[in-house]
């Protein structure tokens, strides 16, 4: 995101934009690739209550909440662009608030990797992560990506 300094983000997180949604998609590929043609959609203020649940020390990842919303709702997957720019926001959102904070850093991406696009970057998520234990591991040469090292053994259960 672009500009985080001159947003609200929690006037973002409190806007539903007429969510919750199902919609039905008809093409092939997708149904494939997600299993079904059921897609739901949850609106932000619902990852911030979600992301808010995992205590010290333990991990969620975008696509567990996801499977979450899903599994809640009867749909078949939940849409995973509008999950990754709500995580996004919630991040952002509680950056902004003084109080109240959400633990959004303890919420990661596919496979355990962190999340550029927080507050801080990479580093201050890394640093978050660190003091409640994890250790964190970097990968690739070129295209260096930051991941929590067996990340699966502290994932929160919802």
């Amino acid at each position: 995101m672009a500009n985080e300094d001159k947003k609200d983000f929690n006037a973002m997180l409190n806007d539903s934009k007429d969510m919750p949604k199902f919609q039905v998609i008809t093409d092939e590929k997708s149904i494939e690739k997600y299993g079904g043609d059921r897609m739901y959609f949850a609106p932000p203020i619902d990852y911030d209550r979600v992301m808010r649940l995992v205590p010290y020390g333990k991990l969620l990842t975008v696509g567990v909440i996801r499977e979450h919303f899903a599994k809640a709702s009867g749909a078949d997957f939940t849409e995973p662009i509008t999950a990754g720019i709500f995580v996004s926001i919630v991040a952002w959102a509680s950056f902004q608030r003084k109080n109240d904070k959400t633990p959004y850093w303890r919420t990661l991406k596919a496979n355990g990797e962190l999340n550029a696009k927080y507050p801080g970057g990479i580093e201050a998520q890394k640093e978050m992560l660190e003091k409640e234990g994890h250790t964190v591991i970097q990968k690739g040469r070129k295209n260096i990506r930051y991941y929590v090292k067996d990340y699966e053994n502290a994932l929160y259960s919802l």
